[in-house]
């Protein structure tokens, strides 16, 4: 997984939405947060895909990645690693209260709580303007949000690696220093 990424038609990234279900601000703490971080780094690893920036919101997470495979299979992995350990967390927890909100009917695989509202929300991205402008959009989330006045300081989030001022304890390092970019 070593190898470098040129954005093309060819080798597409990924933006990627993911809803909570009903929006519940289920990544309001910290430590769910945590959890959340721990998934997606998981999810790259199992899944061998590449995390090139990231926000994670109260009730919504974006992402930009690489499509190794198909965008079907990094969204399964992304949402299925994120939703399994963060549900697994509230139970442990005891989050009653938002796990019957994020309770269903029971499904094929008997799971009885969704994270994740059903609709997929993956947009192809074949060109470093529209890649670079999907980054800005994720790191500009929390600002106008009013979660902070600048990207930077918004600990859940890609910003600072992008503006090389990372901090020791950064929850998920992503991989835009793989990204071989067309010579001006």
């Amino acid at each position: 997984m070593r190898d470098k990424f040129r954005i093309s038609r060819d080798s597409q990234a990924l933006f990627i939405t993911a809803v909570t279900k009903d929006r519940l601000p289920v990544f309001r703490t910290d430590a769910i947060r945590v959890v959340t971080c721990k998934a997606l780094e998981q999810a790259r690893n199992s899944g061998q895909f590449l995390i090139f920036a990231y926000v994670i919101m109260p009730d919504h997470l974006h992402l930009l990645t690489n499509c190794p495979s198909t965008s079907a299979d990094v969204l399964r992995y992304v949402k299925g690693l994120t939703g399994r350990r963060v549900i697994d967390y509230l139970k442990e927890q005891g989050y009653e209260s938002s796990l019957a909100k994020l309770r269903h009917e029971q499904w094929k695989r008997k799971h009885t709580h969704s994270l994740w509202q059903q609709e997929k929300n993956v947009l192809s991205i074949f060109s470093e303007a529209m890649f670079m402008q999907k980054v800005n959009y994720i790191h500009l989330n929390p600002v106008r949000a009013d979660l902070v006045e600048r990207a930077i300081d918004y600990r859940w989030s890609s910003a600072r690696i992008w503006q090389r001022r990372a901090v020791e304890d950064e929850p998920l390092m992503v991989d835009f220093d793989r990204i071989v970019w067309r010579r001006a």
